[in-house]
């Protein structure tokens, strides 16, 4: 009898502990996630991208640019979406410019016709950015799933973000709270060989980069004529120029060697050369040796913002899935 009972016991012990790693398990990220869910969502917000940049031919950069922003607060948990009032989230200073969130929206009203209440909106975000990123000819790349959705949106948790006037050690610092290196600094920097920037983010770099006036010296004496022509001093600091010079539009890493010539456009990239181990890191993807023996640019990308979108993720019954992006349920 009592040797029964202590089988019984034994048995309900490893279904509690088999319950428990199956909820685990189901509560991991993973690529296919929605496979059974809601099996279209990677192809519905695919569409939808492909459908915004027809009009809009700088979605690419726009929709990185969300991505690496909601990923940088609490983690890539949608919070910069929420739209309840000047202190939510998506109205913080450092989130200046941010964009890409109707199109965020129209993906999450494609799939709850499909599959509602399945899809969380962080999720959209990570797969809006890859489909972007594939649309200016960058690399193609599987994303985990599975992320839920924030509680909280507040312009206060965006104080810290990383900002064009940074040092690189403050770069690296902010990068390194992130658990992520100065590889991944220099590579998710180099997500800036798309995309523009106003010159507003110029002026200090231009004019006022010393106590008493001045242009930042690390700028090419070649490149700074071009960059106060489209910059003049109390000009439109809404005019807006490419990040990446002469290579605006495709993914590629003609940003990293415009940095190491002096050509970088924004101070944040030009410090990279300014510190040994992200020098190196720039340095390592040009010269005879990397053809014959990389490192490949495209591959450390992808490694680098899947790494990304994995930070401080929601997953399992943490978060919840909105009914709209833009609102709390």
């Amino acid at each position: 009898m009592v040797s029964k009972l202590v089988q019984v016991i034994m048995a309900l012990v490893l279904i509690l502990i088999f319950s428990v790693f199956i909820g685990v398990s189901q509560a991991q990220m993973r690529v296919g996630f929605y496979s059974e869910t809601c099996p279209d969502v990677e192809s519905t917000v695919r569409e939808t991208v492909q459908d915004a940049a027809l009009s809009k031919p700088n979605i690419p950069a726009v929709l990185l640019r969300l991505h690496f922003h909601d990923c940088f607060v609490q983690g890539c948990d949608g919070s910069i979406l929420i739209d309840n009032g000047p202190d939510a989230e998506k109205h913080a200073f450092g989130h200046q410019g941010v964009g890409g969130y109707e199109v965020i929206e129209m993906a999450k009203a494609n799939l709850e016709s499909q599959c509602p209440g399945v899809v969380s909106c962080a999720d959209i975000v990570a797969l809006a950015a890859r489909d972007a990123l594939a649309l200016a000819n960058g690399p193609a790349y599987q994303v985990p799933t599975g992320r839920r959705d924030g509680l909280v949106s507040s312009t206060s948790l965006a104080a810290d973000m990383p900002d064009v006037s940074d040092s690189i050690q403050k770069l690296k610092s902010k990068f390194l709270d992130k658990s992520l290196s100065e590889k991944d600094l220099v590579l998710l920097s180099a997500a800036h060989t798309i995309g523009t920037t106003a010159c507003f983010f110029m002026t200090d770099r231009l004019y006022n980069f010393f106590p008493g006036g001045g242009s930042d010296p690390s700028i090419s004496s070649e490149f700074l004529p071009e960059l106060k022509a489209k910059c003049p001093q109390n000009g439109d600091v809404n005019v807006r120029l490419p990040i990446d010079h002469g290579s605006g539009e495709t993914f590629d890493k003609s940003i990293l060697e415009n940095i190491r010539g002096g050509f970088a456009v924004l101070q944040s990239d030009a410090s990279l050369t300014q510190d040994e181990a992200t020098k190196n890191v720039v340095d390592s993807y040009f010269g005879s040796l990397n053809i014959l023996f990389g490192p490949s640019f495209n591959d450390d990308f992808v490694e680098s913002i899947v790494k990304m979108g994995q930070i401080g993720v929601l997953t399992g019954s943490q978060g919840e899935i909105r009914r709209a992006c833009g609102a709390f349920n």
